[in-house]
């Protein structure tokens, strides 16, 4: 029987496609990460990545072993619900941000519905503004969201973590051309108005050369070489490249994310949910630009 400790960053691996990124998510450094992957290789007898000084890729064992990884936890999960699973039941309306869709949360939200398996979970996926207001009508019970730092708002939520937000490009770039293309969500949008304001208060001239409506379009976008974007850094995929200061890019805020409740959602759901949530997520200690 394969250690679930060990599945679970070696899928932690092959969602990042980089021990670092997967150390970061699950709060683990990346030594112990690749002891981890060491010892499951040996357990199969397989090497499962291949990996060079850019980047890191799944053998085709390793592709195998991750179809296997997903039901063996799955199946786990399963039995710790079975047996302990919760009486609570009712329906909860749950609102997340595309970029944050991309993260390890789905995987936090399969174990939550083990739990909880009367508790009926619609999720809502959308950008952030849209979020904001679905959860102050009262079409959503919680939501998963970024806020500006010291942002001051009539729902305070409750913060997850606080991330840096960065420049980002397809590639490393020594001079940006000017005006500075940029890859923008659709307005309104907070990285796009952050982007903006930035470039605008450094006196650096822009322009918009793609518009998306969501994360995937924008990363189509910038692997494409169509501009730069702004990500949190957390979020950033291992194939897109930070920009360091030496670009001339102006420096940028942190953001929080931060789970909102509304006040007339069902307290027990809504409690678990957000439970479930902040003791899964990998806590990242607040950074400043520099």
């Amino acid at each position: 029987m394969y250690d679930s400790e060990l599945l679970r960053t070696f899928l932690g691996v092959v969602e990042a496609l980089s021990f670092t990124a997967a150390g970061r998510r699950l709060g683990l450094s990346q030594p112990t990460v690749s002891q981890h992957v060491r010892r499951l290789e040996e357990q199969v007898g397989r090497v499962l990545f291949v990996r060079d000084t850019r980047r890191v890729a799944l053998t085709a064992d390793g592709d195998a072993l991750a179809g296997f990884a997903r039901e063996i936890l799955a199946a786990q999960e399963r039995a710790v619900g079975h047996f302990t699973g919760s009486p609570l039941a009712g329906r909860l309306r749950f609102g997340v941000t595309d970029d944050l869709a991309l993260t390890p949360l789905p995987r936090i939200l399969r174990s939550f519905r083990n739990l909880y398996p009367r508790i009926d979970l619609d999720l809502t996926v959308l950008q952030n503004e849209a979020l904001l207001r679905r959860i102050e009508s009262g079409h959503l019970d919680v939501a998963f969201v970024k806020r500006g730092v010291g942002v001051a708002a009539a729902n305070p939520g409750q913060l997850v973590r606080r991330d840096q937000l960065v420049w980002a490009a397809a590639e490393a770039i020594a001079t940006l051309p000017e005006p500075v293309p940029l890859v923008a969500y659709q307005s309104p949008s907070l990285s796009r108005s952050v982007t903006v304001e930035a470039l605008e208060e450094a006196g650096i001239r822009s322009r918009i050369t793609c518009v998306a409506r969501g994360v995937n379009g924008v990363l189509a976008a910038v692997r494409a070489g169509l501009g730069i974007a702004v990500f949190a850094r957390s979020l950033l995929p291992s194939d897109i490249v930070e920009l360091p200061a030496s670009a001339g890019l102006p420096a940028l805020p942190a953001l929080d994310l931060v789970l909102l409740t509304n006040p007339r959602a069902p307290e027990q759901p809504a409690t678990a949910l957000t439970s479930a949530i902040l003791s899964s997520a990998v806590p990242l200690k607040p950074e400043t630009s520099g």
